[in-house]
C-alpha cells in the first residue's frame, strides 16, 4: 500500500498531546490524518487533515469513524472495544489490535494475563468493588500495606492510591479493583518495544523514572537508566516477551520495578507512545512517535538507539492554579543549554494537568540531570487571574 502522498487515510482515535505528537511525524511524511476526540479543543484539531467530534466510548460513534480510514490506530487506550472488533472483522487494519487492547485496557485482566504468561508481577488481589477491601482486611485475606488501583480508567496517576491505613481508603469510587503488594523497590524502570504487523521488533534503552511523591506522576524520565547492564538486558527482554505474548503492533511501554535483589517485576504496561519515550523527539535516532508510525503501517522499523543522553521534565499544572495557563519564566529556562520545551497546546490550566514537558540532552546523564532540576524549579505552569 502507498501511505506518502496518496489517498491512504490513518485514523487515530484520540486527539491528545500524543496525538500532536504523532502527526508532527504524519505531517513530515505527507500520510493523511483524520481524528476523533470529544473535545472542541484537542491539541490535535489544527494539525491533522480531518477532525472529527465525538466520543471515543461510543460504539456507533467509532464505528462511523473507523469505517472511513484504512489503518486505525489509537493514542488513548479508553476507547470502545466492541467497535474496534467489528471494525475488525470488516477488514479495516486496527493496530494495536483489539484483543490486546481488551486485556490491556482492564488491570485486572493485565495482572491475571502476566500470571497466565509467566511474566513476573507483584501479587494482588483483585476486588469487584472497592468496599469489599475492608471485609478482606478484618479476614485476614489482605494486609496493610498495599496499593489500590482501580482498573478501568485510571491515567496520570489518577486511580491509584498508596492505602497505609483503613482511613486511606475513604473517598475511594467504589469500583472494581486491584490491591496489589506494595513492592520495595530500588527503581522504577521503563521499556518501550516497537513490533511491526510482520513480528519484527526492537526495543529502546530502558530508562529511569522518578515520580512526583503526591501527584503519583512522572516528574523526570533519565535515558539510560542508571542501572547495571545485566539488569537492563532483563528488562528488555521482558518487555520483548510480553509484547510477543500479547501480539501487539505498535509501540508498547512496559513500567517496570527493580526490586531490592536486582528482579524486574512488570507493573503495568501502555500501548501506545508513552510518557516514558518522549526524550527520544530530541535524544534518539528515530523517535517514539516516527517508530510507531514505521510499526502499524509495517515499515522497517528504525534504529532505537540514543544520539546524547536525555532527561524529560514533565510540565504539569502548580497546585491551587486554575484558569487560562501561563509558563513562567519560560524565557529563562530557554538559556539554558540542550533544553527544548514542548508545549501541549491546552489553554487551560489546573492542579497536575500535563501541560506540556521540556527534553534536556547532554553527553553526560548527570550534567542533563543537573540541568533537569533547575529546569524544574525555575518554570511554573500557573493561570493568568
Amino acid at each position: 500500500m502507498e501511505y506518502f502522498s496518496s489517498d491512504f487515510k490513518l485514523g487515530i482515535l484520540g486527539g491528545g498531546q500524543l496525538g500532536k505528537m504523532l502527526l508532527y511525524e504524519t505531517r513530515k511524511f505527507d500520510i493523511y490524518t483524520k481524528v476523533l476526540d470529544a473535545s472542541s479543543e484537542a491539541p490535535c484539531r489544527i494539525s491533522c487533515n480531518e477532525f472529527v467530534q465525538g466520543s471515543l466510548m461510543d460504539y456507533d460513534t467509532v464505528m462511523t469513524f473507523g469505517k472511513n480510514v484504512d489503518v486505525l490506530t489509537i493514542e488513548i487506550e479508553n476507547v470502545n472495544i466492541d467497535a474496534l472488533e467489528q471494525l475488525e472483522d470488516d477488514g479495516i487494519k486496527v493496530y494495536p489490535t483489539p484483543r490486546a487492547l481488551r486485556i490491556i485496557q482492564n488491570k485486572a485482566k493485565q495482572k491475571l494475563f502476566y500470571i497466565d504468561n509467566n511474566i513476573p508481577t507483584a501479587p494482588f488481589s483483585r476486588f469487584a468493588y472497592t468496599s469489599e477491601i475492608k471485609e478482606s482486611l478484618a479476614n485476614g485475606g489482605l494486609s496493610l500495606p498495599f496499593v489500590w488501583k482501580a482498573a478501568q480508567f485510571g491515567y496520570d496517576g489518577q486511580g491509584v492510591k498508596i492505602i497505609r491505613n483503613l482511613s486511606d481508603l475513604q473517598g475511594l469510587p467504589n469500583v472494581e479493583c486491584i490491591a496489589e503488594n506494595l513492592v520495595p523497590f530500588k527503581n522504577e524502570l521503563a521499556v518501550i518495544v516497537a513490533r511491526n504487523v510482520k513480528g519484527d521488533e526492537i526495543t529502546y534503552p530502558v530508562v529511569e523514572m522518578e515520580f512526583h511523591p503526591e501527584a503519583n506522576q512522572v516528574e523526570y524520565v533519565l535515558c539510560p537508566a542508571r542501572i547495571d547492564s545485566t539488569v537492563a538486558e532483563k528488562a528488555r527482554n521482558i518487555a520483548i516477551g510480553l509484547a510477543e505474548k500479547l501480539g501487539h503492533v505498535g509501540l508498547l511501554a512496559v513500567e517496570m520495578f527493580q526490586t531490592k535483589e536486582d528482579e524486574i517485576l512488570v507493573n503495568e504496561v501502555a500501548p501506545r507512545p508513552h510518557n516514558s519515550g518522549h526524550y527520544s523527539i530530541e535524544a534518539s535516532y528515530t523517535n517514539q512517535f516516527e517508530q510507531h508510525l514505521r510499526a502499524i503501517l509495517d515499515l522497517p522499523l528504525g534504529k532505537t538507539d540514543s544520539k546524547l543522553a536525555g532527561v524529560m521534565v514533565n510540565l504539569v499544572g502548580e497546585d491551587s492554579y486554575q484558569g487560562p495557563v501561563h509558563y513562567e519564566n519560560i524565557d529563562k529556562i530557554l538559556k539554558l543549554q540542550g533544553v527544548t520545551p514542548h508545549i501541549y497546546g491546552k489553554r487551560e490550566t489546573r492542579p497536575f494537568r500535563k501541560m506540556g514537558h521540556v527534553t534536556i540532552v547532554d553527553q553526560d546523564i548527570t550534567k542533563a540531570r543537573e540541568v533537569a532540576q533547575e529546569v524544574k524549579k525555575t518554570i511554573k505552569v500557573i493561570s493568568k487571574s
